[in-house]
């Protein structure tokens, strides 16, 4: 499942960097979560690290975007394996 900033982001710009995957992006308002990058940090860390880090706690999982965990591994698999491939 991937996660999602909710209004109560104070855009503390502390999760951003965070991400492994570069998930989180400035939106109009607040801080977002791409769904189709997120991988709850599977296969980076063993805990989401924006959740893990975020001062006022509103990063939550997203409902709409239900993962196992093998699913998420296999999106992390597939990303590292885009970042990793050679440019033609």
């Amino acid at each position: 499942m991937a996660l999602k900033i909710t209004d109560e982001c104070i855009n503390c710009d502390v999760c951003e960097p965070q991400c492994p995957n570069a998930a989180i992006y400035m939106g109009e308002l607040i801080y977002e979560i791409d769904p189709t990058l997120c991988t709850e940090c599977v296969g980076h860390y063993d805990t989401p690290q924006c959740a893990l880090l975020c001062p006022v706690d509103c990063i939550p999982k997203d409902p709409d975007y239900v993962e196992s965990h093998d699913e998420l591994l296999a999106k992390y698999q597939r990303l590292t394996a885009q970042h990793d491939a050679p440019n033609t």
